[in-house]
């Protein structure tokens, strides 16, 4: 039976243990995670914790409403068995009803073909296993990624693994985060804070490039939990663009860590220019679903129409 628990109902040793043993857990459906990144969230969980679906909530114009985080890209069902479409389905259609409007992005293990009154799109991540040597990933690198990493090799850029998170947050916010709206003071705040937390747990990996003047010039934060790697961030500065330095990021963790049962989750992205480097490194395309549906009385709907700029301020 699924039964739907508020936040302070929650057992969370039970919930953490049911993420950690769950056959798709990922590190963004953990208690400490969601409650960095979520201003409050209640869960959906099935007899004693078999399974559970976080439901992170916020409420505006006396309207409670089911949303996404930022730096959350999957949630859904988390299951210590195989979550079938029919569980998939029971969970979603178990949210509860004083939730008018929902907007959650389900998991790549999670597959439901009958939506009913839910609203669907097929978002893109990418992802690489790891288990292969060394030889055989960089085998499958495109000729665009191979020749990145030779002129990453011929400016003779040095990569540390090691580095401060506010040196890559500064550098992408001078940087391409100039261009971006998306990005508020607390969302910055709220990244830097994930990053401390995945390092004093020992499941955050800092790669920072370096030219030959010791100049930073870029560096990424890979999250590890489970046998999955998130990059879940990255900054660069128009050096790196000229110089291959994100190429040898990515070669660099690749290296240091074929052969091991891990799979690298680049996050995915619907920008061609993105989705281009990441697959370059022979990653495959996953697909995830966005789950919507508009509970509003028909008067309210019309209002609505501006989610996007209104539910996720």
């Amino acid at each position: 039976m699924i039964t739907y628990l508020t936040h302070k109902e929650i057992d969370f040793e039970k919930y953490d243990q049911c993420i950690n043993q769950s056959m798709n857990g990922m590190v963004y459906a953990y208690s400490w995670y969601l409650d960095m990144v979520a201003d409050d969230w209640d869960i959906l969980v099935e007899d004693d914790y078999k399974a559970v679906m976080p439901l992170p909530k916020r409420k505006k114009f006396g309207i409670q409403y089911i949303y996404q985080p930022f730096f959350v890209q999957q949630l859904g069902v988390f299951s210590v068995v195989p979550a079938t479409s029919l569980v998939c389905q029971n969970f979603l259609n178990a949210i509860p009803n004083h939730f008018r409007y929902i907007d959650t992005n389900l998991n790549t293990s999670n597959i439901v073909p009958d939506f009913g009154a839910f609203t669907t799109r097929r978002l893109p991540t990418y992802e690489l296993d790891l288990s292969s040597s060394y030889g055989q990933l960089c085998s499958g690198y495109v000729s665009n990624t191979s020749r990145n990493l030779k002129k990453a090799k011929k400016h003779d850029l040095f990569i540390a693994r090691h580095g401060r998170p506010e040196t890559i947050i500064d550098t992408f916010r001078q940087n391409r985060g100039k261009t971006l709206r998306s990005f508020s003071e607390q969302d910055y705040q709220v990244l830097k804070h994930l990053i401390y937390a995945g390092i004093h747990r020992g499941l955050v990996s800092i790669y920072s490039a370096y030219t030959r003047e010791n100049n930073f010039c870029a560096g990424m934060v890979f999250y590890r939990s489970q046998n999955k790697v998130i990059l879940l961030f990255s900054g660069s500065d128009q050096a790196a663009r000229e110089n291959g330095a994100m190429f040898l990021l990515v070669d660099s963790y690749i290296k240091d860590h074929a052969g091991q049962q891990l799979v690298l989750d680049f996050e995915g992205s619907s920008d061609k220019n993105l989705a281009r480097f990441y697959s370059g490194f022979g990653s495959k395309e996953c697909v995830f679903l966005q789950i919507r549906m508009n509970r509003l009385s028909v008067c309210l709907k019309p209002a609505f129409k501006i989610y996007d700029t209104c539910f996720r301020s």
